[in-house]
């Protein structure tokens, strides 16, 4: 090896480094942001045990009410905070938080036979790029002292 890999020039001195062009410095890595799944409004079909897990786990990264319909008819509509997953059906839950009151349900992944994605997903179009966006256009129109605020959830 030259050390050429670690910034050593062979023709300078041991403890010198060689520089990096100053353009290199404004050169970043970008990666690309991650893009949601738009599931406002969706009621997903659970025929198998392996959508209903797979669907808590979109329910649980969703930033909006559920409505979940349990087998025997009724129907709770909430926050799902949290998740246990166990080996079966039956001996894992989801809990709510329910808009109406300070009960959090825990509902067996076994009673729940629809999940509809019924709330506003608060999350959407909250990305860095959006705000960024944002940004530039305020200072595209000649804004001073530009202050993006957060909107109200509701």
């Amino acid at each position: 090896m030259s050390g050429r890999e670690h910034g050593h020039d062979p023709a300078l001195p041991h403890s010198a480094r060689a520089v990096a062009p100053a353009h290199a410095a404004d050169e970043l890595e970008v990666v690309p942001g991650f893009e949601r799944e738009n599931l406002q409004g969706w009621i997903p079909e659970l025929a198998t045990e392996a959508d209903v897990r797979a669907v808590i786990e979109k329910a649980f990264d969703y930033r909006g009410d559920v409505t979940i319909t349990c087998k025997q008819g009724s129907a709770i509509t909430g926050y799902l905070f949290d998740r246990r997953i166990g080996s079966t059906l039956v001996n894992s839950v989801v809990r709510l938080m329910l808009a109406t009151s300070n009960e959090r349900p825990a509902i067996p992944y076994s009673e729940i036979a629809a999940i509809a994605f019924t709330g506003r997903d608060t999350a959407a179009g909250k990305s860095y790029e959006a705000w960024v966006k944002k940004y530039w256009e305020k200072r595209a129109k000649g804004e001073k002292n530009i202050s993006l605020e957060p909107e109200a959830l509701e």
